[in-house]
């Protein structure tokens, strides 16, 4: 009867074992990390733009009229307080319209920088999925480059540049074969890892603390009473600027009363 073999697993393979399965544990965590965080952001830029479209047009169009109207007053009343007041409202309305026009602007003239373009590739010459070694690398690889093409979108340097310097310090510092350089690299790797998931749940936050999220709770909450929040705004402000050209008219007559 041929004798049984068996196969004793040493410290360093449970180790290297136990350190596999807490890397794929966070790495899934920070895929589900990534998802949210990018469902957020596609929603609230949707929002934003539908709010550009409805209100922030309207409250740009309000701010020029007030300005308009602290310019004309200067000639009514000829004082300091009048020349600051127009300085000050014309400052607004510049804001409010580079808010509104800006960032629609901004999209359609975006061209990445030779910097950017140069990092990019630097990174994706070393986290492309076709570099990966197995199933497991190539899934990993995967999802950088996934992460690699938003940074790249977003003109995020800082990202790119950490991705490409964990390549570094995983695949050059760390140099050897075995278990023990195993353990070594898969270490920083989930390091990496739990440093990404809290840089996201950092950002996820100050995403939800943001003026536009709060705004997109009330649009929200509104739905939910079959109202529609942004329309009631453009309505208010339609009527604010209503009455801010009819006191623009109302100066013009005075200064014109006055044979200025």
């Amino acid at each position: 009867m041929p004798a049984e073999i068996i196969l004793q697993q040493t410290p360093d393979d449970a180790a290297l074992l136990d350190k596999r399965e807490q890397l794929a544990a966070v790495r899934t965590t920070l895929a589900e990390r990534e998802s949210e965080l990018a469902q957020i952001r596609a929603q609230l830029k949707t929002f934003e733009g539908r709010y550009v479209r409805q209100v922030g047009i309207l409250y740009a169009e309000l701010d020029e009229i007030e300005a308009r109207i602290a310019e004309r007053e200067i000639d009514l009343y000829d004082s300091d307080s009048a020349r600051r007041r127009a300085v000050e409202t014309r400052q607004r309305a510049q804001e409010t319209h580079d808010a509104a026009f800006g960032e629609a602007r901004e999209a359609e003239e975006f061209d990445p920088p030779p910097s950017l373009k140069t990092l990019f590739r630097e990174v994706a010459k070393r986290i492309h999925p076709d570099f990966g070694r197995d199933d497991t690398e190539q899934k990993h690889f995967t999802l950088l480059m996934a992460r690699a093409n938003q940074a790249y979108s977003r003109g995020d340097t800082e990202t790119l540049q950490r991705l490409l310097d964990d390549h570094r310090e995983i695949n050059a510092s760390i140099a050897g074969e075995g278990a023990a350089a195993e353990l070594l690299r898969i270490t920083r790797q989930i390091q990496h890892a739990e440093r990404d998931i809290a840089t996201l749940d950092a950002e996820h936050q100050t995403l939800l603390a943001s003026e536009i999220a709060q705004l997109h709770l009330d649009a929200e909450a509104a739905a939910r009473e079959h109202r529609d929040l942004l329309t009631e705004l453009a309505t208010n402000i339609r009527e604010q600027i209503a009455d801010a050209q009819h006191r623009f008219e109302l100066i013009d007559r005075q200064i014109s009363a006055h044979g200025k």
